[in-house]
């Protein structure tokens, strides 16, 4: 007996496969009620900590409470988070220092594509661009140079002409619109009401706008009012099947905006 446990013993290990699904992170949850309904957004403080931070002081501030809508277009964004309700406005807080690209390691992508000029993949719920694996061997870090891609749902933080003018405004896509890429700052990735997004009332600004009624950190919520919703994990089996249907479908047009992580209700 010793002998037979001995051996397994020196057997490699296996590691386990990632479970298929994920609980969100209440910290890291951002619950907006509007007129519309709820959008839930998964936050990204790995893409833009100072992004995210700022957005939390606000909600906990409530300067986001009861903010309209103020540019809405259509397969495009919904724009909102002015005090003044009008673009160009902005907190009493200081503006931001742009965070349109962050460094990840090749390993932390769920590879969803790769080419020869650069790899698309997933960071927990949000679509990300990196850099192709060859520039490894410029870099003294052993990451790479990556970003936030505007697919639906992606959350963004506006700004005025000037790239570090970000501060209050923010905007949820309505339909993917790859030219904002490294060009805005990517805080995170709707989860669930990417229906209510496309809901909101259309126009510059919309003749009946809608508006957040309320917006909230999740962690900051008693937990029987916090979403009880899990997201598929992107480093699990299931969500890698999922990539490849959908990559064999779209063949030599597939976009990582192809794909959105699902959600299903939790415990």
């Amino acid at each position: 007996m010793r002998t037979l446990l001995a051996a397994l013993a020196a057997l490699p290990l296996i590691a386990a496969a990632p479970a298929d699904w994920r609980p969100l992170d209440p910290a890291q949850t951002l619950v907006i009620d509007t007129t519309k309904g709820r959008v839930v957004v998964e936050m990204r403080p790995d893409f833009a900590p100072l992004g995210v931070e700022r957005i939390k002081l606000l909600a906990r501030e409530g300067v986001y409470d009861g903010l309209l809508f103020h540019r809405v277009i259509d397969h495009f964004v919904d724009q909102t988070g002015n005090p003044n309700n009008h673009d160009g406005g902005v907190s009493g807080h200081p503006d931001l220092a742009p965070e349109f690209t962050f460094r990840l390691a090749p390993s932390d992508l769920a590879v969803a594509r790769r080419a020869s000029d650069g790899t698309s993949g997933f960071i927990g719920s949000s679509p990300v661009e990196m850099v192709a694996p060859s520039e490894l061997a410029r870099s003294k870090d052993g990451k790479l140079r990556a970003w936030g891609a505007y697919c639906p749902g992606t959350a963004g933080m506006g700004r005025q002409e000037a790239p570090g003018s970000a501060n209050s405004e923010i905007f949820l896509m309505r339909d993917a619109s790859r030219r904002l890429d490294r060009d805005y700052t990517v805080w995170g990735q709707v989860v669930s009401g990417l229906d209510v997004v496309r809901a909101v009332a259309v126009g510059e600004p919309p003749a009946n706008p809608d508006k957040m009624i309320r917006v909230r950190v999740a962690s900051d919520l008693p937990p029987a009012e916090r979403p009880k919703l899990m997201v598929m994990n992107e480093k699990g089996p299931a969500f890698a099947a999922l990539v490849a249907k959908v990559r064999k479908a779209r063949g030599a047009d597939f976009s990582v905006c192809d794909v959105s992580a699902p959600v299903r209700a939790g415990p």
